[in-house]
């Protein structure tokens, strides 16, 4: 769990344009930040990927180091990708996210669902974002959605850092800890109720 909450930061907010809940995500270290609709489930969660699924979607982030790749290097990913899963109707076409260049390539699956894979360069640091989305033929806003939320903004990190630094678990005494346990065991007796400790 500490793991988890190093590499990323979960904030849930509203998005005032849609009216839609939305969940915030951030790689600290790398100062990546996204958005997604709320309700997703994560699937898998490291230094340099992410994964999460909906009921009708699934988006999968990787980074990469840009540096050592060629542009054709990163449309060859690409076009492995969609060949390893097998899409077909396929289109390319370029990305508009701000602070990156963004290509994508999208096609359609063989259960007849959709996928979008966007790679996005970053303009400011050597960091490759691979983005890959199935979603079913309606979401095709909300895959929009989700690969323009995508910044680099070391604002939002240092925010994030802020907040994790002040919930920091501060180191107590153990006359106070034996305190604090006795009201909680008379609060217990009053009220009634069952306290979990987390």
């Amino acid at each position: 769990m500490n793991r988890l909450c190093e590499i990323l930061a979960v904030i849930v907010l509203a998005l005032a344009s849609a009216q839609v809940d939305a969940a915030v995500y951030a790689w600290s270290k790398h100062d990546v930040t996204f958005i997604v609709p709320d309700g997703e489930r994560v699937l898998f969660s490291s230094n340099t990927s992410f994964e999460c699924r909906w009921d009708e979607m699934v988006l999968s982030v990787v980074l990469y180091n840009k540096s050592d790749a060629t542009d054709d290097d990163i449309h060859n990913m690409v076009l492995r990708d969609a060949m390893g899963l097998n899409v077909y109707d396929t289109k390319e076409g370029k990305t508009k996210v701000k602070g990156f260049d963004g290509k994508h390539l999208e096609g359609t699956m063989p259960d007849g669902s959709r996928l979008l894979i966007t790679t996005l360069k970053s303009k400011k640091s050597d960091l490759l974002i691979k983005v890959t989305i199935n979603y079913l033929y309606g979401d095709r806003e909300i895959v929009n959605d989700i690969v323009k939320s995508f910044s680099e903004d070391h604002k939002v990190a240092m925010k994030r850092r802020k907040v994790e630094e002040q919930h920091k678990q501060k180191i107590q005494k153990k006359s106070d800890a034996e305190r604090e346990q006795k009201e909680l065991e008379k609060e217990k007796k009053r009220k009634d109720e069952v306290i979990y400790e987390v």
